[in-house]
């Protein structure tokens, strides 16, 4: 059982958008605040700064990857303190729906870049980037072991320059795979990421409840039954598993079920009393309960937000 490489496997991705960015001397962009969207940069030729108000300015280059997980605003630039125009302000050529091309500059030296942003919908995949860093900087050249991200960002650096058929959906599906491995990278070396919900993935005995649950949600899972599987008595498992995660191992079983049907709520269209069955409630009344004290709102008003809640 492999519940930590479960937990990547749920980080399905959907592009919100995605530009390749064609950029002159003197140059600066500004990108709004984008909640709960990941967003990445990757310079193809010449070179920019990105900053953001927590952080100081930091230098990206061909061979790099950074990635903004949690939609904060920051500024892309040809150099700290360039005044910044808005993102969304600036004409585009549009090449297809999620894909287009920004052009922006003053004439003088050049810098490409592809950039864009993702939104995870699965709650495996929304715990853990709620873990991420502020900013997490992959530079290729620093071991041997990051030829992956060298030779994928070449690749996407051919695509994007050279615009041949189907070239902007290789491009997207290559973003998607280096936030991946960016965050898999971050996850190897970042003392952190052994802390909180993803080091109790990693405990042997807690991991593989925190896996059954995610694989078996209507199972009418109890401590003790939990305590079973993790081969631990019921006291000692409740609380090793508050210690690691932060909240008892009933009440993680139900928001995992509510955040479960927040999903299904903006991906299905059937019965609550079904989406009440799939998550081993008797009852839809006692569905609409639990899902109302944990969401704070009713299913029904969620679904009609687009499974996002108020």
């Amino acid at each position: 059982m492999d519940p930590l490489g479960e937990a990547l496997h749920f980080l399905r991705m959907s592009g919100v958008f995605y530009t390749r960015s064609e950029f002159t001397e003197p140059w600066g962009l500004a990108l709004p605040a984008m909640p709960e969207c990941l967003m990445f940069h990757v310079v193809t030729s010449g070179r920019c700064w990105l900053e953001d108000e927590k952080a100081g300015p930091q230098l990206l280059e061909p061979d790099v990857f950074a990635l903004v997980p949690h939609g904060e605003g920051h500024r892309l630039s040809s150099a700290p303190g360039v005044a910044a125009a808005k993102l969304f302000d600036l004409p585009r050529e549009q090449v297809s729906e999620r894909y287009e091309i920004l052009r922006h500059g003053g004439g003088g030296e050049a810098t490409q870049m592809v950039c864009g942003g993702v939104r995870f919908d699965h709650p495996a995949a929304q715990q853990l980037v709620r873990l991420l860093p502020g900013r997490i900087i992959i530079k290729a050249w620093r071991s041997p072991h990051m030829n992956w991200l060298r030779s994928t960002l070449r690749l996407m650096s051919d695509e994007a320059r050279q615009r041949r058929p189907g070239g902007e959906e290789l491009v997207t599906r290559l973003a998607d795979i280096l936030i991946i491995q960016a965050i898999r990278s971050w996850m190897a070396e970042d003392p952190a990421a052994r802390t909180g919900w993803l080091g109790a993935l990693q405990d042997r005995q807690i991991g593989r409840a925190l896996l059954l649950i995610h694989r078996d949600p209507a199972r009418a899972w109890t401590v003790a039954s939990l305590a079973a599987e993790a081969a631990m008595s019921r006291s000692a498992f409740a609380a090793r598993f508050t210690e690691l995660v932060g909240e008892g191992p009933m009440r993680y079983v139900t928001k995992w079920r509510m955040h479960l049907a927040l999903t299904w709520l903006k991906e299905e269209n059937g019965p609550l009393s079904d989406l009440a069955y799939r998550l081993g409630y008797q009852s839809e009344a006692a569905f609409n309960r639990a899902f109302k004290r944990v969401i704070g709102v009713s299913p029904g008003v969620a679904r009609r937000n687009g499974g996002v809640s108020a």
